[in-house]
């Protein structure tokens, strides 16, 4: 299980020389920390906390870490910062308690300026990307390996069948879904497409839980809508990641709307949003579960299905379907 408040890292980092590169798609950790300050101690990357009044140290290991989130009452020193673009770690400020993530003018994700990254996916990315009908036969796609993630994860994924999620009972709204995706004429009628499905699952997920009359309201703390609201902000955490460790700026959305500047984060967010977040955070309400709890068991979620691997997988595929295609 991955610990992501006040984690206690146990791999010491003594010199940068002695990173160890580690795919970004097979990092374990995303950090939240908060009331503490960060800073560069001996070649690591640390985090001070106040304890009735003795300071203590923690270690995070950066080799091994996708993104670091900092909550409330928290401050970064240069030299911490130097060290964690050199590892590629993505550093993000944020609300209390993971959310909401800051971002457009105010403060977003911090992305190390490497100027070594791959130019293939972009290159890729941008060869369609000005064709509206290569948009849409994007986002198609995008919308069909969601369900059939979807699929995969709920039969594999124990702990929900014992809570009742039966993907067969769902098999008939699926099937009629990846129908009406391959008919879309517009990117409007893929996002009324995708809503429709989503108010399904939450409703079939109410019922499973005991949460009847279950409505979806953003930026409410009560029931799930405060889990569903926290867990999708990690979720845009793999996608941000993601799109910068493959060098595809956030702007050229294929699905969500293009006067957001990280609308693409949420149109590769949403690739395992209904999967893992959305049953959780059911379940994690149903069972009065705290925010610290819920946060540890998407990222253990995260691990067990393999999210970012599937994230990186699907992103790659849309970058270079249509060069493929061409040889």
């Amino acid at each position: 299980m991955v610990e992501c408040k006040f984690y206690k890292g146990v791999i010491l980092l003594k010199e940068l020389s002695n990173l160890k590169a580690i795919l970004h798609s097979k990092r374990a950790n995303i950090f939240y920390l908060e009331m503490c300050r960060v800073l560069q101690k001996d070649g690591r990357v640390l985090y001070l906390s106040e304890n009735k009044k003795e300071y203590q140290y923690w270690n995070i290991p950066i080799a091994n870490t996708t993104c670091l989130l900092l909550g409330t009452g928290t401050s970064i020193t240069q030299p911490a910062m130097r060290m964690l673009a050199q590892a590629g770690v993505l550093v993000g400020f944020v609300g209390s308690g993971g959310t909401p993530l800051l971002m457009a003018n105010e403060i977003e994700w911090f992305t190390t300026q490497s100027e070594y990254r791959p130019t293939e996916y972009i290159q890729g990315w941008m060869s369609f990307w000005f064709d509206e009908s290569k948009r849409l036969e994007t986002a198609k796609r995008f919308q069909i390996a969601r369900i059939k993630f979807i699929q995969k994860a709920w039969v594999k994924d124990r702990e929900l069948k014992i809570e009742g999620f039966k993907i067969e009972e769902l098999e008939k709204e699926f099937s009629l879904a990846l129908e009406n995706i391959e008919n879309a004429y517009s990117v409007g009628k893929l996002l009324q497409l995708e809503a429709d499905l989503t108010k399904k699952l939450y409703k079939y997920a109410a019922k499973k839980t005991n949460q009847l009359g279950f409505i979806r309201e953003h930026a409410k703390a009560e029931d799930a809508n405060g889990f569903l609201d926290h867990g999708n902000y990690l979720a845009y955490g793999l996608g941000a990641t993601t799109l910068w460790v493959l060098g595809i700026p956030h702007g050229f959305a294929v699905m969500h709307g293009k006067t957001r500047r990280g609308a693409l984060v949420f149109d590769v967010a949403d690739l395992i949003k209904d999967a893992l977040i959305l049953p959780w955070a059911f379940v994690c309400a149903k069972e009065k579960q705290s925010e610290k709890e819920f946060r540890s068991q998407i990222l253990q979620t995260f691990v067990e299905h393999k999210a970012l691997d599937f994230i990186f997988d699907e992103v790659k595929k849309a970058s270079m379907y249509y060069k493929d295609k061409k040889n």
